[in-house]
C-alpha cells in the first residue's frame, strides 16, 4: 500500500466514510486482490484514529472483501481462476432454473424492480462507475435466486456473492465498452420474461466464456 493509493486525497473521519473509501478503492481496482491494507499508513493518510478504520475493516471482512490474517494484518481477498470457473459452471446449470422459477414474479409484482436494476446497471456502466456497476450486476442476478422461492438456490447465491463481487471488480474494467455489460443483462432479462430458458442458458454461456475457461482477469 506504500504510495500506491493516495488515501490522503480521500480524507474522511466517520467509520461509514472510511468503509466507503476502502470499499470503492477495492471495487474499482485501485487496491488490487492480495494487497495488504496497512492500518498505520491508511489511518495517517485519512487523518483518523485506528478505531473507525478497524470498524470499517470489520464491515469489509463481513462483506467478504477483506480477510484478516493473525499477526500479519488485513488483506484484500483474492479469488482464484478455479473458484470463478467452478462457480460459473454451476451457475450455468442452475441459474436458468432460478430464472424459470422467478419469472412469474418478475413478470408481475417485481417487474419494475427488474427494470430499475437494469437502468442502474446502464447508468453505472455509462458513467464508468465500477463499484456501482458491480453492485447493480450482483443485484440483477440476485433477483432470480431471491424470487425463485427455492431456499437451496438462495443459499447457493449467498455462498457465491462475495467471491463474485471481487471477480466482477476485476472483470468489469477488462471490457473495452463497459456499456456492453448492461446490454447483455437486458438481453437476459428479456429472455427470462419471454420464458425462453434455453436461449437464456445459451446467452449465459456466451457471457461466461472467459470464466469457464478459468482465465482469471487477474492473470491476463
Amino acid at each position: 500500500m506504500d504510495g500506491k493509493f493516495k488515501w490522503q486525497e480521500q480524507r474522511t473521519t466517520t467509520p461509514d466514510g472510511v468503509y466507503r473509501v476502502l470499499r470503492t478503492a477495492i471495487l474499482d481496482g485501485s487496491v488490487p486482490p492480495g494487497e495488504q491494507l496497512r492500518e498505520t499508513h491508511i489511518a495517517a493518510d485519512l487523518g483518523i484514529s485506528r478505531s473507525p478504520l478497524r470498524e470499517a475493516l470489520t464491515r469489509l471482512e463481513e462483506e467478504g472483501l477483506v480477510v484478516k490474517i493473525p499477526f500479519r494484518g488485513s488483506f484484500v481477498v483474492e479469488v482464484s481462476a478455479r473458484d470463478v470457473a467452478e462457480i460459473a459452471a454451476i451457475r450455468l446449470l442452475v441459474e436458468p432454473y432460478a430464472a424459470e422459477l422467478s419469472a412469474p414474479t418478475l413478470r408481475g409484482a417485481e417487474q419494475l424492480r427488474l427494470k430499475q436494476t437494469i437502468e442502474e446497471l446502464y447508468r453505472a456502466t455509462d458513467t464508468h462507475d465500477i463499484p456501482a456497476s458491480v453492485d447493480a450486476h450482483l443485484r440483477f442476478h440476485r433477483l432470480f435466486y431471491e424470487f425463485s422461492g427455492n431456499s437451496a438456490l438462495q443459499a447457493l447465491w449467498n455462498g457465491w456473492e462475495n467471491k463474485l463481487r471481487l471477480y466482477f471488480a476485476v472483470d468489469h474494467p477488462t471490457y473495452s465498452d463497459l456499456h456492453e455489460i448492461a446490454v447483455e443483462h437486458e438481453r437476459l432479462a428479456a429472455l427470462a420474461l419471454d420464458g425462453d430458458f434455453d436461449a437464456f442458458r445459451q446467452e449465459m454461456g456466451g457471457q461466461f466464456r472467459n470464466a469457464l475457461s478459468a482465465e482469471s482477469p487477474q492473470q491476463t
